[in-house]
């Protein structure tokens, strides 16, 4: 016969409870330090970083563009048709070098040679009239010296002829009357003496007013025949310098008819190019002109300086001139694409590191910093201030030696700390 034993039923529930509640804090106390431990640092192939190492020193504050040679404007020949004329042959293509004397092609203008052989025969003509109106005028002439001439007689004689009567007269030998009739005689071809003179000098005057407005005639005709000429020998077209012959936008054909003032063709100078480089609007500000520059035309690199900034913005880009100073390689044409590359500032003693995938100039960006044993990387915040082409100046964060990680980490945003495998 069983015995009721209600306290050892109690007791039991009671040691089951404590159990329970061991049970329970064990539980939170272990979920509670499992939420306190941080994650595992994600693991990075160390062969994939790009790290670099805090230096301190100069630092050439320098902006990168691609651009293009171009030419200068002081090296490029644009020729113009002279007349209204048609193309009939094209000697020399695009790309090909040219002398001045070369002919590049010829055009045809057949109102142009009737025009010049009628420039040809007015010349001719206004010569001829010339000469005959020199003809005349020249008797005219010949006739006005024999008349004065023959007065100049009388009035030399007549002269003489007074002088001899006033002496009589002063001796007694001739009557007063006789005397005064030889000097009025006298007095009178003096007047017509001064007169003939006179009208000689008039007529000179007059034939040299004629004979200069039948020149200005012929001067008239000669500027005309010489227009006409020249633009008779423009119809071969040359280079006019040396250089290479480049292609025209709108190119000209055989067979086709050219306004006076057409551009035929253009011939440009290759010792005489710049480069034209596209550079960042927000790398821009800071160019200003004569600032040193080196352009790359991948089989050389020529030292330059700026000329030109534009001012105006296209496709987030400004056009930045660079004068070449040095000479150029071979291989240098037109439309050759290059690397430029333009130094700003020079900024000395500072500290400066390899620049990052991302970050801005004058901003605070996050690296990762190898630490000491080479095995884990911490992030850091970095101030930064003036950036170049591979480096960026370092403000605050990071100090001379430390190690950093360049390449794009932003796979690892969620993370403060990495292990480098």
């Amino acid at each position: 016969m069983d015995i009721a034993r209600p306290d050892i039923k109690k007791k039991k529930l009671r040691r089951n409870a404590v159990w329970i509640v061991i049970g329970v804090v064990a539980l939170a106390a272990v979920a509670f330090f499992v939420y306190r431990l941080k994650p595992a640092a994600p693991p990075v192939d160390a062969s994939t970083i790009w790290p670099d190492t805090v230096k301190r020193g100069p630092l050439v504050v320098q902006v990168h563009g691609l651009g293009t040679l171009v030419p200068r404007e002081d090296s490029i020949e644009l020729i113009p048709a002279q007349t209204d004329a048609t193309v009939v042959r094209i000697r020399v293509l695009p790309g090909t070098k040219v002398t001045p004397d070369t002919i590049l092609m010829d055009l045809a203008d057949p109102e142009l040679e009737q025009q010049l052989l009628s420039a040809q025969l007015a010349l001719k003509g206004a010569e001829a009239d010339y000469k005959s109106l020199q003809a005349t005028l020249e008797s005219t002439l010949m006739d006005k010296k024999t008349a004065a001439a023959q007065v100049n007689a009388d009035y030399s004689q007549d002269q003489l002829q007074a002088q001899t009567d006033k002496k009589l007269y002063e001796l007694g030998v001739i009557s007063g009357l006789a005397y005064s009739k030889s000097k009025g005689t006298a007095d009178q071809l003096t007047t017509q003496h001064d007169l003939s003179q006179q009208q000689l000098e008039v007529n000179r005057k007059a034939i040299e007013v004629q004979l200069a407005s039948s020149q200005a005639k012929i001067d008239q005709a000669k500027a005309q025949l010489a227009l006409y000429e020249k633009q008779s020998a423009a119809l071969q077209v040359k280079a006019g310098i040396s250089g290479v012959l480049a292609p025209l936008a709108t190119p000209v054909q055989v067979g086709q008819h050219v306004a006076v003032g057409t551009s035929v063709a253009e011939v440009v100078q290759l010792d005489k190019l710049k480069a034209a480089l596209q550079i960042a609007e927000t790398q821009a500000h800071d160019i200003q002109l004569g600032q040193p520059a080196e352009v790359d035309t991948h089989n050389g690199i020529v030292q330059g300086h700026v000329i030109r900034i534009d001012p105006s913005v296209v496709n987030g880009t400004r056009t930045v001139d660079v004068s070449l100073d040095g000479a150029l390689p071979p291989g240098a044409v037109p439309q050759l694409s290059v690397d430029g590359t333009i130094d700003q500032e020079r900024l000395q003693d500072v500290l400066y590191v390899g620049r990052p995938a991302f970050g801005n100039p004058d901003s605070t960006i996050s690296l990762f910093r190898i630490d000491a044993d080479g095995k884990t990387a911490t992030r850091v915040q970095v101030k930064v201030g003036k950036a170049s082409v591979t480096e960026i100046q370092i403000l605050n964060g990071l100090k001379e030696g430390d190690r950093v990680i360049l390449s794009d980490m932003s796979r690892y945003d969620a993370t403060d700390k990495v292990r480098l495998d």
